[in-house]
């Protein structure tokens, strides 16, 4: 089974989640045969500065992924995504590596479209489409991460 992760580099399992998966400058594809990783490669995003709607789920789709990870997707993307009998997974953050182990445990599953997807006529779009917006929105997910770790700290 291949996986691909929105990643914001190269650096295949210890590269870091993308919060979305259009706007990412890399996919890393992940094969996984019997629950471990046979193989990882990046490929960079043809679409990172601009995609018009289902250009990137076609691409995931050509590099014959099963699943894609990311942080957050729309609703549009959703449905591209299951339209080409691709199981979108949201809710990724960390490394690839967490997340391709998190999937693979069962703790990553399903998919719910991004806050950015909902509030985007009230920004005019602004995160999609700028780089301000694009950190502003990492960011965010960092801190959602950091809150999540202090919780789960404070559990034990």
């Amino acid at each position: 089974m291949r996986i691909a992760v929105s990643a914001d580099g190269p650096e295949g399992l210890d590269a870091v989640v993308s919060p979305h998966f259009g706007r990412c400058p890399y996919y890393i594809l992940v094969d996984v045969e019997g629950g471990k990783v046979t193989s990882v490669q990046a490929v960079e995003n043809p679409y990172f500065e601009e995609h018009a709607p289902g250009l990137v789920p076609e691409f995931i789709r050509q590099q014959g992924a099963a699943v894609m990870l990311t942080g957050g997707m729309g609703y549009r993307a959703m449905a591209f995504f299951e339209q080409f009998g691709i199981e979108p997974v949201t809710g990724a953050g960390g490394t690839v590596r967490r997340a391709i182990t998190q999937y693979l445990e069962g703790q990553l599953a399903g998919a719910k479209p991004c806050q950015e997807d909902a509030g985007s006529a009230l920004r005019g779009g602004v995160y999609e489409r700028d780089e301000v917006g694009r950190l502003r929105e990492e960011a965010e997910e960092l801190q959602r991460q950091l809150e999540d770790i202090e919780r789960r700290l404070d559990q034990t």
